[in-house]
């Protein structure tokens, strides 16, 4: 992944001023500010939920593991490996 420097920044915001306007640049960098914040948080919510999703997948398992304990051919199945050896 690339690298950005010093004078890269500089050539952005000297072609930012040039573009948009001396008068307008203030603005433009308050909006790209907020946008930026809104994004940061809507990541950072995603990041939680997804943290509290595994947290809470040990739940997910144990009905998973009592249906198959209860299910007739995962039993014969168990059965026939372990009688098997395989």
């Amino acid at each position: 992944m690339p690298t950005i420097g010093w004078f890269e920044i500089l050539l952005v915001v000297a072609v930012a001023i040039i573009v948009i306007g001396p008068k307008d640049f203030p603005f433009m960098l308050k909006k790209v500010g907020t946008w930026i914040g809104t994004v940061k948080r809507y990541i950072s919510n995603i990041q939680n939920e997804v943290a509290d999703f595994d947290v809470g997948s040990n739940e997910i398992e144990k009905p998973i593991e009592k249906e198959k304990n209860n299910d007739k051919t995962w039993k014969w199945r168990r059965f026939r490996k372990s009688f098997n050896g395989t």
